[in-house]
């Protein structure tokens, strides 16, 4: 904590207040990297805060020296209509918060390596063939499921129960391969920094 404090004190970054981004209560609030540190990390003050999706790396050049990026994701995949836009660029985002934020059950366009820098966090995974069993919402977060995984409601969603998954705990120096389009749920299982990788 100390040196991302002192390498990212003053900076302002975008930060989601609630444990998830589709809670009602939802909002998002622009910080001090180092208020945010201290107040949501460290003291873990109100509700939940998560410096999520959001490349850091960029933004604070001198902590893009801090990570490698592997030669995997500069192997050229059969590339999609999404892909095609990003085909040589590497998206480098950075998810730190405390323990219970959570992204829900959502799909992405890219192939993602999510690396476990801090901490660890519980991932389920359903492939896209069974996206029906998941209920898309519509409109414009299609990619994000109506479905709570917490707390499903099985007389909501009847179909939900047939989707198969796998779960897994992914911990601090891991790294997991997620494919384009697979549906994930990830939760923090304590405080956390990870770093996504998509190409």
């Amino acid at each position: 904590m100390d040196y991302l404090k002192s390498v990212a004190a003053d900076r302002v970054v975008p930060v989601e207040i609630g444990s998830q981004y589709t809670d009602a209560n939802w909002s998002q609030k622009m910080m001090r990297f180092s208020d945010f540190i201290n107040q949501h990390i460290l003291q873990q003050e109100g509700a939940p805060a998560y410096l999520a999706q959001h490349d850091v790396f960029y933004q604070i050049p001198r902590l893009e020296k801090d990570i490698i990026i592997p030669d995997y994701c500069y192997i050229e995949p059969k590339l999609t209509e999404l892909y095609t836009s990003h085909a040589h660029d590497v998206i480098k985002n950075a998810w730190f918060g405390p323990k219970g934020t959570v992204s829900p059950l959502h799909q992405d366009p890219y192939h993602n390596l999510l690396c476990q820098v801090v901490g660890s966090k519980y991932l389920r995974l359903i492939s896209p063939l069974q996206s029906d069993l998941v209920y898309p919402r519509e409109g414009l977060m299609t990619n994000t499921s109506q479905v709570d995984i917490d707390r499903v409601d099985s007389n909501q969603f009847p179909r939900f129960k047939d989707a198969n998954y796998v779960d897994c705990i992914l911990e601090e120096g891991q790294v997991l391969y997620i494919p384009p389009k697979w549906w994930h749920y990830v939760k923090s299982l304590e405080t956390s920094f990870s770093v996504s990788l998509w190409f």
